[in-house]
C-alpha cells in the first residue's frame, strides 16, 4: 500500500515537471511567433501555421508525461 503511494507520488511530480516543460515552451514559441509577426506582417500566415504545429508539437510531449502518470499509477 506504501508503494503504491509512493508510486502514484513519484508519478505525479513528473507529470508537474513534464507540464511544466510544456508550458514553458509553448510560452516562449507563441511570445516568439507574436514578436515575429509584428515585425513581418506580410509572413503572418506561414508564422502562424508554423506556431500551431510547435504548439501541437510541444503539447503532444505533456501529453506523453500524463499517458506515463497513468501508466505508472495503475500498471
Amino acid at each position: 500500500m506504501a508503494q503504491d503511494v509512493e508510486a502514484a507520488g513519484t508519478a505525479g511530480y513528473a507529470y508537474g515537471l513534464a507540464a511544466f516543460g510544456a508550458a514553458i515552451g509553448i510560452g516562449y514559441l507563441v511570445g516568439q511567433s507574436v514578436q515575429a509577426m509584428a515585425r513581418q506582417p506580410e509572413a503572418s500566415g506561414q508564422l502562424q501555421t508554423t506556431m500551431f504545429l510547435g504548439i501541437a508539437f510541444t503539447e503532444a510531449l505533456a501529453l506523453i508525461g500524463f499517458v506515463v502518470f497513468i501508466m505508472l499509477k495503475f500498471v
